[in-house]
């Protein structure tokens, strides 16, 4: 049985504070005056809650829990959790599951709740907005949780900002994350790189650059400021001219489309005779008519002359 209790202050755990004296017995969820429930803190068995669907996060740090238990075990459950009413003595959880599920392994039947009023949308935008506030999770879970806002809630950019607080600068320099290999993104969520790896990392287009990257990282432990140069360096069309890598990272050629597909056959063969030519990489585009435009990058006056002399030596 539900019972709520008036609000007070909370210092410590709050069956603690407010006991179970009947002078606070306001109401059951079963009697006639169930809706006083709403908005106030009640004491709720563990049993008549179930683990909200909409829960974005989906692994919890097993000896984190265990500490939490601990201290919920010494102290109570100082904050309420958030759950919604679905039904008769029946209760989905908004917010709060590290705290349910630590209750649960310290033993407790009850844990004390606030009820809200939700609609599905409501309920996974209040556990998504809860989600995204916490201190301890990392950039991927965050950015899939903006993500979630955007695609199920239809929230633009700039209300999520005002939802949650954040700069819309913020919210976008997560959602690039998502761009990232999946191996990169697994790296960021096991703490083997920094959200700041990543955003260096996003400037690359091709995947499997990406992950070549990632693994220099680990390997030689590279600094995010590092990680920028090595990536800079890679961005750079006139270094390593005779060869198409750098530092053991190899460059595929650009494969720039038109729009019925890749470039044709026959401008491709010729590229690396271009690039060996004229000591760069050498670009194309090809327009649908069949006309195209050859790229030739230069990195200074003196670069260009050279590719002048090479022109009017031929």
């Amino acid at each position: 049985m539900a019972k709520a209790f008036k609000k007070q202050a909370l210092g410590r755990g709050v069956s603690a504070i407010f006991g179970n004296s009947p002078e606070n017995d306001i109401n059951s969820i079963a009697d006639k005056n169930a809706e006083k429930v709403v908005g106030n803190i009640i004491e709720l068995e563990l049993d008549s809650i179930e683990v909200n669907p909409f829960q974005p996060r989906t692994s919890f740090n097993e000896e984190e829990l265990q500490g939490l238990a601990s201290s919920i075990e010494e102290l109570g459950v100082i904050q309420p959790i958030t759950v919604r009413k679905i039904g008769v003595n029946k209760f989905q959880l908004v917010s709060g599951e590290r705290r349910f599920r630590a209750s649960k392994l310290a033993g407790l039947q009850t844990i004390p709740a606030y009820v809200r009023i939700a609609d599905d949308n409501e309920s996974l935008t209040m556990a998504l907005v809860e989600n995204i506030q916490r201190q301890d999770l990392d950039p991927i879970e965050i950015a899939l949780s903006y993500q979630r806002l955007i695609e199920e809630i239809n929230l633009t950019q700039d209300q999520m900002s005002k939802r949650v607080g954040k700069k819309r600068s913020t919210i976008t320099n997560y959602l690039r994350l998502l761009k990232l290999a999946p191996i990169i993104q697994t790296g960021i969520r096991d703490g083997f790189i920094s959200m700041g790896h990543g955003r260096a990392i996003i400037t690359i287009e091709n995947p499997e650059v990406q992950a070549e990257i990632y693994q220099r990282i680990i390997s030689d432990n590279l600094s995010v400021r590092e990680t920028e140069d090595l990536v800079r360096k890679l961005q750079n069309p006139e270094i390593n001219t005779t060869e198409n890598n750098i530092v053991g990272i190899e460059i595929p050629k650009p494969q720039i489309e038109n729009n019925k597909g890749t470039i044709p056959s026959y401008v491709l063969e010729s590229m690396d005779t271009f690039d060996r030519f004229f000591g760069t990489k050498v670009s194309v585009k090809v327009a649908k008519n069949g006309k195209g435009t050859l790229i030739i990058p230069f990195s200074s006056e003196e670069d260009f002359r050279r590719i002048q002399r090479l022109l009017n030596r031929e």
